[in-house]
Order: C-alpha cells, then structure tokens, then sequence
C-alpha cells in the first residue's frame, strides 16, 4: 500500500424497491421485490476506496447493535476495509429507503439513526492523523466532520462530498482542500445559481481545489491558478445511480493517497462511476481496480459523447 485514507461517515442499511416511476406528493405506486444491502455514502466510500487499490482504507463511523450492523460490517471487512474503529451505539443502524426507476434513477429516504451519534474519539483521532488523505460527507453530525478535518496532519489532504448539501459553517469551509459536489449540491453550498464554470469559480473563492460531477456531461475540476479541466462522461447502460457519486469519491481518495495528480484521479474516479451505475445496489456496484483502469484508457482516447449516461446527478 503506497497511501492512506481516512472515511469518516455514515453506514446505512437500503432497502431498495424497483418502480416503474417515483410517487408524487400523496401517491402510492406499486414496487418490486425489496431487496436489503449494505449502503450509506460513508461505508460506500470506504470500499470503493479499499477497492481501488494502492492505498489502505479505514472507516470511522457508527452502528447500531443489531443484524443491520453485522451485515454492513461483513461488506466492509469483505472489502478490506479497517472497521475496528466502528462505534457501536444504542440506536438502530441507519437506513435508507430507495426506489429506483427501470432508467436507473433513484430517489432516497434516509433515517439516520446510529450515524446521528457518530464521534470522533481519540483513536478515530490517531487514525485520521495518520491519513494521506481524509474524506468526509454530510450523512454525520457536522461537529464530527469539522473534527475530523482538524485531526489530519499537515500536508494531508481533507476532501469534502457536501452530500447531502446543506449550509457549512465557516469553521468547514476553511478546513476543506478539495470540495466535490454535483451541480445541484454546488448551487446549495455556494448559494448562488450559474453554469457549472461559474459555480466553480464561486467555490474556489471558499476553497482550493473543486470538482463537480455533472452525469451524463462528465466532471469539471477546477483549482486554483490552474485552467479549469473538463472530463468526458462515457456511454453507458445505467442499471441503478445508486451509490455511484459514492464510488467516484472513494476512488478518487485512493488515487489522490497514492500521489496521482487531482486531474488523473478524476478521470480514473470517473470511470469507476460509470462502471457502477451498470450494476444493481451501492458497495456491490463498486468496480474492481483492474476494470476501472481499463475503462480509464478507453474513456482517454474516447472524443465526448453529448448523449452519454454518467453516473446521474443524484448518485
């Protein structure tokens, strides 16, 4: 292993039910056979970081003490994740409840549960210290977050998926190396509405570097003092959304563990993305490092397709 990361975040059990189309307000619509997996943006991160390859993998969160939480930590322990440092409260294990649409479009439901209890003790503390890089959501306790942020020694890097978005408190802001968002979550966090190229510039007055997923148009990085960088999305037959925002976050902490540079992260991040909204469920979806390398190269040579199906903007 030539790096470290650090997930500090949340654990869900989802329960997913297939719908023809999403209900509205007052609507109950008929579903498919429900099926129960291990999920949560945290814990996905975690294995699609372990999965990447190259770069060890710990997850700082917490659980209940019930058969959801067994059924988690075997995912992530099947991954190879580090889950020593997992918390066990006295509330049930997050859940989130998913419907998803024959399209591959999901629309979520999260109670958070165990995850509404998630700290960092002071060995979650000495993990987070010895992180190359240390990525966080917003499914935790904010306090837990800017904490984790805090703990990281110098020259890590604190990367922030402000997902679910919601306003951040200036103690965040400042705290945050890399922000990444899609364009929806931009919008929310930089208050204040624009193309994607303007939302970026908005966010790089708060932080260093940005990226922001655009589904089926690809990524946009942007950093400071650099030219803005745009990846192309690939044609794909999307399956399920769900929990591919999450493995392009994993995948792109491993990568930027092992000293690969923000833009060669992304494209690898965006691979990985893709390949997973092609499979069923979040941690089953996250590809292997061998088949995200090899789309990697595809996409690489591949000219942009406008009518390409990226990892969706909800993912």
């Amino acid at each position: 292993m030539s790096g470290e990361v650090v997930v500090v975040g949340s654990a869900n059990v989802d329960l997913v039910v297939p719908v023809e189309r999403h209900p509205g307000a007052g609507e109950t619509v008929l579903g498919g056979d429900l099926v129960r997996s291990p999920g949560g943006k945290g814990a996905n991160q975690a294995v699609a970081a372990a999965r990447a390859g190259g770069a060890g993998t710990t997850f700082l969160g917490a659980v209940g003490r019930d058969d959801a939480a067994a059924l988690l930590l075997a995912s992530l322990d099947g991954a190879g994740v580090r889950t020593d440092l997992v918390a066990r409260v006295g509330a049930a294990t997050g859940t989130a409840l998913i419907s998803v649409t024959p399209d591959g479009e999901n629309a979520i439901v999260v109670a958070p549960g165990a995850n509404a209890r998630a700290t960092l003790d002071a060995a979650g503390a000495r993990a987070v210290g010895q992180a190359d890089v240390v990525l966080a959501q917003l499914e935790i306790p904010l306090p837990t977050v800017v904490a984790a942020a805090r703990a990281r020694r110098p020259g890590a890097r604190f990367v922030l998926n402000a997902a679910p978005s919601r306003t951040l408190p200036a103690e965040l802001w400042s705290q945050v190396d890399l922000l990444v968002v899609n364009e929806h979550e931009a919008r929310d966090v930089a208050e204040t509405e624009g193309t994607p190229a303007e939302l970026a510039t908005a966010l790089l007055e708060r932080v260093p570097a940005v990226v922001v997923t655009l589904g089926s148009h690809g990524c946009l990085v942007a950093e400071r003092g650099q030219p803005r960088v745009e990846v192309p999305a690939l044609r794909v037959t999307a399956v399920d959304t769900t929990g591919a925002g999450d493995t392009f976050c994993g995948v792109l902490a491993a990568s930027l563990a092992r000293g690969e540079s923000l833009v060669d992260a992304v494209r690898l991040a965006s691979a990985a993305g893709a390949l997973a909204v092609t499979t069923p469920g979040a941690q089953a979806a996250v590809p292997s490092a061998a088949a995200t390398r090899e789309l990697a190269r595809a996409m690489a040579g591949a000219p942009h397709d406008p009518s390409a199906r990226g990892m969706g903007e909800g993912a």
